[in-house]
């Protein structure tokens, strides 16, 4: 019997199944240290001129300087250790980690916010708001910058997946092809822009009409709309660190190819579980119970991945 297994190599195969996304990647590098030079700039022009907005719109960037810079080594992370065996289903699990703590970074810098807004309302303090209101004016413009760059990033993103994206819209999927780690960056600029608008708003209203109490207004109003887009982020990355998949329309899919069976043979699914390994993609274990005696592992495999985006299963076959 020795022997007889030497060649496997047919039968052994690689848990890569994502291979990142690389326009991602630079852009996330470029938006840090973008966001790292706007930051220091609205602080210190915050603390000079004793603008709120403009001061939570600074302490907001450094969020988003840390939380993008995140996503940025997640990306690097991933695409490092995407052969290492340790990752029993690949590496594309990390880019999602970051995206969710990126998402509890904009909850606590909206509480934050919230917390310096309120301490100016309770103690009004004089502020320089032309000088201000310039500053704000700079960082909306570098906000749109990275939100471009971002952007151009994700529809990259979108043209590589573009055959998988056309199976999807067939059978309803395409939300799940979203990049999530590159989407809480995204959602970062686009919160950060959102606050230079509010922050711009509130200094005008002050500087041309006295409204004083409008600056620390804007600044809760922008950590309402902070943690609103946070929660949505956690809600969608956890979802996903947690394998909360079986709801989705894959799951009946896989056990409508699976229960088709040959005439005058039942075969039903006892036992399934569903579980994504990347962007739009699945893995699966099953186990079966048939009447067909010759129904074997690599027959339901063939029917399974008729739907592109079971690219990983696991199945057991019990005959009665």
């Amino acid at each position: 019997m020795a022997g007889q297994l030497k060649d496997l190599a047919a039968w052994s195969h690689e848990h890569v199944f994502e291979t990142g996304n690389q326009a991602a990647e630079r852009g996330a590098r470029a938006v840090t240290w973008i966001t790292l030079t706007m930051m220091v700039v609205e602080i210190g022009a915050g603390y000079w001129f004793n603008s709120m907005a403009l001061l939570a719109d600074g302490w907001h960037m450094s969020s988003h300087a840390l939380a993008i810079g995140l996503s940025a080594v997640a990306y690097a992370a991933s695409r490092k250790y995407a052969r290492d065996s340790r990752f029993a289903f690949g590496t594309w699990k990390i880019e999602i980690l970051a995206g969710y703590t990126s998402a509890i970074f904009l909850l606590g810098i909206a509480a934050l916010m919230i917390f310096g807004s309120l301490e100016r309302i309770l103690s009004p303090q004089p502020i320089h708001y032309q000088e201000a209101i310039t500053i704000a004016i700079v960082g909306l413009i570098v906000n749109v910058i990275c939100v471009a760059i971002l952007g151009g990033a994700h529809d990259h993103g979108h043209e590589h997946h573009a055959h998988d994206g056309q199976h999807d819209e067939k059978h309803g999927h395409h939300e799940h092809h979203h990049d999530l780690n590159l989407k809480s960056a995204y959602v970062h600029v686009i919160a950060d822009a959102a606050t230079s608008v509010l922050a711009i708003f509130a200094l005008a209203g002050g500087w041309i009409y006295g409204w004083s109490w409008l600056d620390p207004v804007m600044g809760i109003v922008g950590a309402v709309v902070v943690a609103v887009w946070a929660k949505s982020l956690i809600v969608q990355t956890g979802k996903v660190l947690l394998d909360r998949e079986m709801d989705h329309p894959v799951v009946e899919e896989i056990r409508e190819a699976v229960e088709v069976g040959r005439e005058g043979h039942e075969t039903k699914v006892v036992d399934l579980h569903v579980w994504r390994v990347g962007k739009g993609l699945y893995s699966c274990a099953l186990s079966v119970v048939t009447t067909d005696r010759t129904l074997t592992a690599k027959t339901l495999r063939e029917q399974i991945t008729v739907h592109e985006e079971v690219v990983h299963t696991t199945i057991e076959i019990h005959h009665r």
